[in-house]
């Protein structure tokens, strides 16, 4: 997960967080939000993790470095948070091979397999599973096609020569030779295996007779995505492997043990829960004083809290914009939150414009008001209610002209708020109102 590498002396800008004159080799991430005066200790950042007794390609995970680590003195800890709420230990992920060969085993058809791109393991296991029973793999998905290039290029896949095929000469075998790997497994409505359920793929087309293996559980607000993929791939007859009981996957996230394993090995003075909803950060928070950090040095924030450390101990210091940015058009990030919230209510409510001319001088209107309404009442079917709303109109300019007010923004605001509270008493509808004065 680490990114870049910074040289012992190196004064280095990662995004907008600067990081100066480290004492030693170490690697950061580029989401690392750690602001650095002075040489002031090591910032430790676990990335995605759990203890693999078991790994699938035998590479155990380096417990002497994190201890040695811990021996010299880490600032503060930065640690995966997913699985805090779960007990024990997270499974191995070779246990995930065996179901996955029975499941491509029962298959009769095309075997279509969604998972994390970046798993690599998983990958190394489905392309195992493809060998084992005669299918070649077509990768399908960017990230997926990257990935794999890049793993079998530093020698993380291990593929036998011929495995993967280009999906152009898919046709070339029957179904019961193909394996397509994808991406999608998390309901993304641009990923492969969600075109491929609702028939919007270019080149793959779902059949009955194909096994769909979904090798991974939703992340938390990805249920309702996850589940409609699983809906369309069932009403076009496909055979769904799925679910927890299933045995296809396994987490790549730490459990509670795991997770006191990393704070006994590093021992930081300060921590700082990363990686999870609020509440894991929370409950990550309360399991590294119970091992004993200091319930004052453990730093909790949302997303963009800037945590600033230097010679006097650690802190929050602020924040900085974070989350998603709106592309609109040839507009990167310029439509704001008051833009997106008029949006929304059009989309829900509709909107009713008011036009009406008036005489400045006087200040009486001469014509109107007409209302328009567009996403909020058909009119030929809501001709009482619109004829009742222009009288309310005209109540509201003739109090206007008695008060004698013949400022337009005080009558737009004040036709606004009284037509606004006559639509909610009559529809429970919020309609924005848009009041149009002519002059004449």
């Amino acid at each position: 997960k680490c990114l870049r590498t910074i040289a012992a002396g190196d004064e280095v800008q990662i995004g907008q967080v600067k990081v100066g004159f480290i004492q030693t080799n170490h690697s950061i991430p580029d989401s690392c939000a750690v602001y650095f005066d002075t040489p002031i200790g090591t910032v430790l950042h676990t990335g995605d993790f759990k203890i693999d007794q078991t790994p699938v390609d035998g590479r155990l995970m380096d417990m002497h470095k994190f201890a040695e680590l811990g021996n010299k003195g880490v600032l503060a800890l930065m640690s995966d948070s997913t699985n805090v709420e779960k007990l024990g230990t997270t499974g191995s992920e070779s246990s995930v091979g065996p179901a996955i060969k029975q499941a491509v085993g029962e298959a009769k058809g095309r075997v279509v397999l969604a998972t994390f791109a970046s798993n690599v393991s998983r990958i190394q296991q489905a392309i195992d599973a493809a060998v084992m029973f005669n299918r070649k793999v077509v990768v399908m998905g960017r990230s997926m096609v990257n990935v794999t290039e890049i793993a079998q290029e530093r020698g993380y896949l291990n593929i036998p020569p011929n495995t993967i095929i280009d999906v152009d000469v898919m046709h070339n075998y029957t179904d019961d030779q193909i394996m397509i790997l994808t991406t999608g497994s998390q309901g993304e409505p641009m990923a492969g295996l969600s075109r491929m359920a609702t028939s919007n793929h270019r080149t793959v087309e779902l059949a009955p007779n194909d096994t769909v293996i979904i090798s991974a559980t939703p992340i938390p607000g990805n249920e309702g995505a996850v589940g409609r993929t699983i809906d369309n791939l069932l009403r076009l007859g496909c055979h769904v492997v799925y679910g927890k009981d299933r045995g296809i996957h396994v987490s790549g996230h730490a459990s509670q043990e795991e997770l006191k394993t990393m704070l006994n090995l590093v021992r930081p003075e300060y921590f700082i829960p990363v990686h999870g909803e609020y509440r894991m950060l929370r409950r990550h928070g309360e399991l590294g004083v119970a091992m004993g950090v200091d319930p004052k040095k453990v730093l909790i924030g949302d997303n963009g809290q800037i945590f600033e450390f230097d010679k006097d101990g650690g802190r929050k210091a602020g924040r900085v914009q974070a989350g998603a940015i709106f592309v609109d058009g040839l507009g990167v990030g310029d439509v704001g939150n008051i833009v997106i919230r008029d949006r929304q209510q059009l989309a829900q409510e509709g909107m009713v414009i008011v036009v009406m001319a008036m005489d400045k001088a006087s200040g009486t209107i001469v014509a109107g008001p007409d209302l328009v309404s567009r996403g909020f009442v058909y009119v030929r079917d809501a001709e009482e209610l619109m004829i009742a709303a222009e009288h309310r109109v005209d109540q509201v300019l003739e109090e206007c002209e008695m008060q004698r007010i013949k400022d337009w923004t005080t009558i737009k605001q004040n036709v606004r708020d009284a037509l606004g509270k006559f639509f909610y008493d009559k529809t429970r509808r919020r309609p924005m109102i848009l009041p149009i004065i002519q002059d004449v």
